[in-house]
């Protein structure tokens, strides 16, 4: 029986999740934090069974880089236990032939309960806890996550309004912009890769930070700043092709994945066409707002093939370029 004291982290723990209301996003991103404190684990994460894949949609811990990893249904235990609805426990990774191995190794995990998520009679996902050590999980701690399951899936699927379709939109979407969040992001930049590498193609990876969103919030309120947040998508949006993929990572962040492009002219090309669209004044309510943006890229193969490590790269290039425009910023305002 689990202790009084995670008793008790439940109970807040539901408190919290209800605050959290239709916040598909944040119901998520809650449930795997929590997990690494209700069961002291080392990682969290929910999947959602898409198609012949498991799909982590949110991250916490040791799987926090592999956000929008795909693993087969067929031959993961997460797999098994949306097909079965059970709650699975793997004492150790290395000799559990229900698990798939290269991706536990990959992420560093020897130990895991997988518990599945239902609404009504199917299952459609799974929130996985992890260790980093073998056999780590105990019969109170698979228990205290089953006391959870019911809660966190009512809440996803409320959250989505009781919609399937509508929760993997949701869990894939930002919920003010309605682009691409990070998780299906790093999904579509992971496939761009393994494509890419088959067809002999270029990737372009662009950080994207919005200058002065901070300013313009205290000066007139979150309201004017959401609106300036939507009108700056809407902008990446109009300034880029079908093909490419835009996404907002949180708050001011954004990111682009161009491809295919041809380098280096095509990513020379977009960079000017986004900035050029970006920094028309927007005019909202009677006043206006001056937009503006600072940008880095990474490209495959240049830059390497790990999608983290191009991440990386092009978030470091970015914040140069932010140091650039906060510099260029200061010395006007001295003259």
């Amino acid at each position: 029986m689990p202790t009084n004291r995670t008793l008790l982290d439940i109970i807040r723990f539901q408190t919290d999740i209800a605050k959290l209301g239709l916040d598909l996003g944040g119901v998520m991103s809650h449930v795997v934090n929590r997990t690494l404190s209700l069961l002291d684990a080392d990682g969290a994460a929910i999947e959602l069974a898409e198609g012949s894949d498991m799909v982590y949609r949110a991250t916490s811990g040791i799987a926090e880089p592999y956000i929008g990893l795909r693993l087969n249904l067929k031959g993961s235990l997460s797999g098994f236990s949306v097909e079965s609805g059970k709650t699975l426990r793997c004492d150790d990774s290395e000799t559990d032939e229900r698990v798939d191995r290269d991706a536990c190794r990959k992420i560093g995990l020897r130990s895991m309960i997988v518990l599945p998520l239902r609404h009504g009679n199917e299952t459609v996902g799974v929130l996985k806890a992890m260790s980093s050590q073998p056999a780590k999980f105990s019969d109170d701690d698979v228990e205290a996550l089953g006391l959870m399951a019911d809660l966190i899936s009512a809440a996803m699927f409320h959250a989505a309004k009781f919609d399937k379709d509508a929760l993997y939109y949701q869990a894939t979407h930002d919920g003010l912009t309605g682009l691409a969040n990070r998780a299906l992001f790093m999904d579509n930049l992971r496939s761009s890769l393994s494509q890419s590498a088959r067809n002999h193609q270029s990737v372009c990876v662009l950080m994207i930070d919005m200058d002065g969103l901070k300013r313009i919030n205290d000066n007139f309120g979150h309201r004017i700043g959401d609106a300036v947040i939507c009108e700056f998508s809407k902008r990446l949006m109009d300034s880029t092709r079908a093909s490419d993929t835009v996404a907002r990572l949180g708050g001011d962040e954004f990111s682009i994945l161009l491809t295919p492009i041809e380098l280096p002219d095509g990513l020379d090309t977009a960079i000017q066409r986004l900035t050029s669209n970006i920094d028309i004044p927007f005019l909202f309510e009677g006043k206006i707002y001056q937009l503006g943006a600072s940008i880095g890229s990474a490209t495959y193969p240049d830059d390497g093939n790990d999608l983290n490590k191009l991440v990386e790269i092009a978030d470091q290039r970015m914040y140069a370029v932010k140091q650039d425009h906060h510099r260029v910023s200061n010395s006007q305002n001295d003259h």
